[in-house]
């Protein structure tokens, strides 16, 4: 009967954590909102796209790539809006008007990180229909580089295509914020530390990015950013999509080496797609602290 509760504990755990990622901000949405949040920005990308498409197929191409192009128009909302790019690299229509990209063959463009974006868009596209491609993107709203989504539909010779933003933590980012929870609890101790990382007012999540602890001695969370319910649930057998016992592994990685990373694979609830994920974590005193990011 008891391993059936801890199966039963685990199990709700790995349900909880995999559908709920951390808040951008201390002022941001609670934790728990934030996966529901961003599938609302990429369903208003879907409304949008499906807008624009029924527009182009109505109107025309010169009536509608007009209409697209207006930078208070209704094919603009924001940082959502409607680009345009033909089977041979040329822009047609950009609502966000970046880099003067309207006019010109940009086959050769690339993101942020040097990916080869149209080409990219242009082999999907050919392979399928409809789909959705992924890169680096300045979001003009906020004027950061983040994780950019753009769904795309192809219309004839045109590909019509509506993006939206996924902020994705870094790295050095995690470290930082890793660094500032161990800072914070040997200054505060346990109780006003785990209090914090339980908030999302506490100063504890960015982006993508939050702080859990988890006792060495009996592997129970005493906090977790992302889903502050599971504090006080024994989580030790927790396995990953692979089946990786990764807490185990955190909590070993803690006792014989104080600090570490894990690498394991989880979904992400901001792409609802299983990708790896690497958590730092640094052992204070009996508990371990740990901040993950996910990576390609």
């Amino acid at each position: 009967m008891k391993r059936n509760r801890l199966s039963a504990c685990i199990l709700a755990a790995a349900a909880a954590l995999s559908v709920v990622p951390a808040a951008h901000a201390a002022d941001a949405p609670a934790a728990s909102q934030l996966g529901s949040i961003e599938r609302a920005q990429a369903k208003r990308a879907s409304a949008l796209l499906e807008r624009a498409v029924a527009y182009l197929q109505k109107n025309g191409p010169e009536q509608a790539f007009a209409k697209f192009n207006e930078s208070g128009g209704p094919f603009v909302q924001g940082p959502y809006y409607v680009f345009v790019v033909g089977l041979d690299g040329f822009m047609h229509a950009n609502g966000g008007a970046q880099l003067g990209l309207v006019g010109k063959n940009e086959i050769e463009l690339r993101d942020a990180a040097g990916k080869p974006l149209i080409r990219d868009l242009l082999a999907q596209a050919k392979a399928s229909a409809n789909g959705t491609v992924e890169y680096r993107w300045l979001n003009r709203v906020n004027n950061h580089v983040e994780n950019k989504f753009s769904q795309y539909h192809k219309v004839g010779k045109y590909i019509v295509c509506v993006g939206y933003y996924t902020p994705r933590g870094s790295v050095e980012e995690a470290q930082e914020l890793l660094d500032k929870a161990v800072a914070f609890m040997k200054k505060s101790g346990d109780k006003a530390a785990f209090a914090a990382f339980n908030s999302p007012q506490g100063g504890f999540t960015h982006n993508d990015l939050y702080v859990f602890a988890i006792g060495i001695d009996d592997g129970t969370y005493r906090a977790s950013g992302d889903s502050p319910q599971l504090a006080g649930m024994e989580v030790r057998g927790l396995r990953d999509a692979a089946g990786k016992p990764m807490i185990e592994e955190m909590i070993k990685l803690a006792q014989q080496k104080g600090s570490g990373v894990v690498d394991f694979v989880w979904r992400n609830p901001a792409t609802n797609a299983v990708e790896q994920k690497h958590s730092l974590i640094q052992r204070v005193d009996q508990v371990l602290l740990g901040v993950g990011y996910f990576s390609k």
